[in-house]
């Protein structure tokens, strides 16, 4: 599996658009343009096709996850929005037991 075909499955995944593209990368500091970004998701066959390459794929990946994230706190700062490990724990205790019998009556019971 190439480059190419992991950033057309990002993308596809992740529903973006070039300009959506274009804005991801530009969270780390990596400017490219629509044109030269659609070049990358060409056949292999058509003559403007080019490689992505490794350095592109590792911008997009590492503004992907600030975009998804948000960006990394200082060191000593305590994230935004981040949970507590009471409230982590607290969350699994709500769900429902999917193991218990059914004690539902069965038609025969009445």
């Amino acid at each position: 599996m190439t480059n190419n075909d992991i950033f057309k499955k990002l993308r596809v995944a992740h529903q973006l658009r070039d300009t959506d593209i274009v804005e991801i990368l530009e969270l780390v500091d990596f400017r490219i343009t629509k044109t030269e970004l659609s070049a990358f998701f060409r056949r292999e066959d058509h003559p403007n096709y080019v490689e992505c390459g490794d350095q592109i794929l590792r911008n997009f990946l590492n503004g992907l996850v600030i975009h998804l994230r948000g960006p990394m706190p200082k060191k000593g700062e305590k994230p935004k929005g981040e949970v507590s490990a009471k409230a982590k724990n607290k969350s699994f205790n709500n769900k429902k037991n999917f193991n218990k019998p059914n004690t539902r009556p069965k038609k025969d019971d009445k």
